[in-house]
């Protein structure tokens, strides 16, 4: 939790009064049993009405100013707390943004979500419960004993062993907790996993008629998060029954050592009351600070988790200047080989090719190829485990990320649009783009039959993940989307997939008519879609199996012969692109 306050920095005005006012209005509430004692001792055996009237007043005073200033605690705790999460989902975000692949790939969508809701909103609840009771239930607590040896010394020891009993139930019950709300909060995140996985997949659920055998599959792992809560749940609330039968046992001591004082004429009835009031009132804090420290036991495991999250990877930033350009829009790879974090082989081996500006590189090869791995090297989603990477003439790792990324358009494998207009999708290539610009990208990503068949045009709503548009049609707008950028490289990572061949030619045409010549990095399972391709890298297991034309390849590569010769006739092979 230590780790987290440095968000409460802004609101240090709010952290000191919220907890000022609270104390200041225990203080009027430790004056009452006093109050009270007077009335009982002095108003009532004399029948003095005016003296009555008078404690009452003063009774009535001490609560209202009371609740001016836990109605102003209140007020400075939620703002406290409040401000405090709005800076910590900042701070969160932000970080989640600066991921790493890999750092993605280890802590999952679901447990980012988890700490963004569930795990932030428990934090701030035990922040504004801290700034209102952590102070003051203590000090009402330790008040009450003090000024019930202002009342009776030899009665006020009761206090004195009650408190540290109470002390040890209420702490051994926190200590055993602590672990168990962790575990619980790991549980949640994968019943948080479960359900995102279902609900971005529902249509592949429905498909394959797969309803029943996820309901069982969530019922179980939910089944064993109750089963956890119940545990914990069982464990905390034994917090309130054994300390109001620690506190009930000193009631009834205090009466009975109060009774024997009263009749020797050492105490009087209305200190008695003062005192079983004072004992009342420590009853009733130390409830509220066992219920505390239950909440501030799910924070402290919530703050943990943030706080690892927060202290997790992260891409380290070259703030060097950005080098000098000696050979502009080519990629080099100098036996690169990559691993990913935790697999037991390597993703790709040995990779060597040179990519020169303008020119069209194929990569082709079965599933689990590593097509993928090798294009997200380029822009450094991923970091190589051997070898280097020249762009432009200088190895990828002298470039400061961000510019590195300005040169690259990605176009990944699944096309992913965010909620808004078609307009608003397309600034994110280039938020300075002029409508000549996008008319040019999506005539030349062949997206511009798309816009026109909209009422809207460019201003058209788009749904959550692009919902209202279709798969081909999504596709043609996440590469208009990375043409807007006009990159030096341009990537395509299998991004034609539904696109009809007519369509795809068509692309294939018009990347080669721009007047950039970018590098483009076309990756496909197609062998018409590279086929015209500079150069085609032909890869199996991770390994460069062999690169070259199309005639070439489909003249030496059985690797190539096989793709092609299961999407072609063999006695046909001069197929129209």
């Amino acid at each position: 939790m230590k780790r987290l306050l440095c968000y409460l920095r802004d609101y240090r005005k709010e952290a000191i009064c919220a907890p000022i006012f609270k104390i200041l209005e225990a203080s009027f509430e430790l004056c009452i049993p006093l109050v009270v004692a007077a009335m009982i001792d002095k108003g009532i055996p004399s029948g003095d009405r005016g003296y009555l009237l008078k404690m009452c007043g003063l009774m009535v005073l001490l609560g209202a100013v009371g609740l001016c200033s836990t109605l102003i605690a209140q007020f400075f705790a939620a703002k406290a707390a409040t401000g405090f999460s709005a800076k910590l989902r900042h701070a969160m975000m932000s970080h989640i943004q600066k991921l790493s692949y890999t750092d993605l790939d280890t802590i999952g969508t679901s447990t980012l979500v988890t700490r963004m809701t569930s795990d932030v909103g428990q934090v701030q609840n035990g922040v504004n419960l801290a700034l209102r009771l952590f102070l003051r239930s203590p000090f009402i607590v330790f008040g009450a004993m003090i000024m019930a040896f202002t009342v009776d010394v030899k009665c006020a020891l009761v206090f004195v062993a009650l408190i540290p009993a109470l002390s040890v139930v209420v702490f051994g019950i926190m200590l055993l907790t602590m672990p168990l709300y962790r575990n619980v909060q790991n549980q949640l995140d994968t019943v948080t996993d479960i359900t995102r996985e279902n609900l971005t997949g529902y249509r592949v659920l429905r498909a394959f008629r797969k309803e029943q055998s996820e309901i069982s599959r969530f019922s179980e792992q939910n089944r064993i998060l109750t089963a956890m809560q119940n545990k914990v749940g069982s464990i905390s609330a034994l917090m309130n029954p054994l300390t109001y039968v620690l506190v009930n046992g000193a009631v009834i001591v205090l009466l009975y050592c109060g009774a024997v004082r009263v009749d020797g004429g050492v105490l009087s009835q209305g200190q008695v009351i003062a005192l079983y009031n004072y004992l009342s009132q420590i009853l009733v804090e130390l409830i509220k600070l066992a219920n505390l420290l239950i909440t501030l036991t799910k924070t402290a495991a919530c703050a943990n988790r943030i706080a690892d999250m927060l202290e997790t990877g992260g891409e380290e930033e070259n703030t060097a200047e950005m080098p000098a350009v000696s050979e502009q829009g080519t990629v080099v790879f100098d036996h690169v080989s990559l691993t990913y974090q935790g697999a037991g082989d390597a993703s790709l081996t040995d990779i060597s090719f040179t990519a020169k500006q303008g020119e069209v590189i194929g990569i082709i090869g079965g599933t689990g190829a590593g097509k993928t791995s090798l294009v997200n090297l380029i822009p450094r989603f991923y970091e190589p485990t051997a070898g280097s990477i020249r762009i432009d003439g200088i190895d990828s790792k002298e470039f400061p990320k961000a510019a590195l990324r300005e040169k690259i358009g990605v176009v990944p494998q699944r096309a992913v649009l965010f909620q808004g207009t078609i307009r608003e999708n397309l600034l994110w290539g280039n938020t300075d783009a002029d409508e000549t610009v996008l008319a040019e990208a999506l005539e030349t990503a062949q997206a511009a039959e798309v816009v026109a068949s909209k009422p809207l045009g460019l201003d058209e709503p788009i749904s959550e993940q692009g919902g209202n548009l279709s798969g081909g049609q999504r596709q043609r707008l996440t590469i208009a989307r990375a043409l807007v950028r006009k990159p030096e490289i341009l990537i395509l990572d299998d991004s034609a997939s539904a696109l009809d061949y007519a369509t795809d030619a068509a692309l294939r045409q018009a990347l080669r008519s721009l007047h950039e010549q970018p590098t483009v990095f076309l990756v496909s399972q197609r062998t018409a879609s590279i086929r015209f391709a500079d150069q085609i890298l032909v890869l199996e297991d991770g390994t460069l199996a062999d690169s070259g034309t199309h005639k070439e390849l489909l003249a030496r590569c059985p690797i190539y012969q096989e793709i092609h010769y299961s999407q072609f006739q063999k006695e046909a092979p001069h197929e129209t692109a």
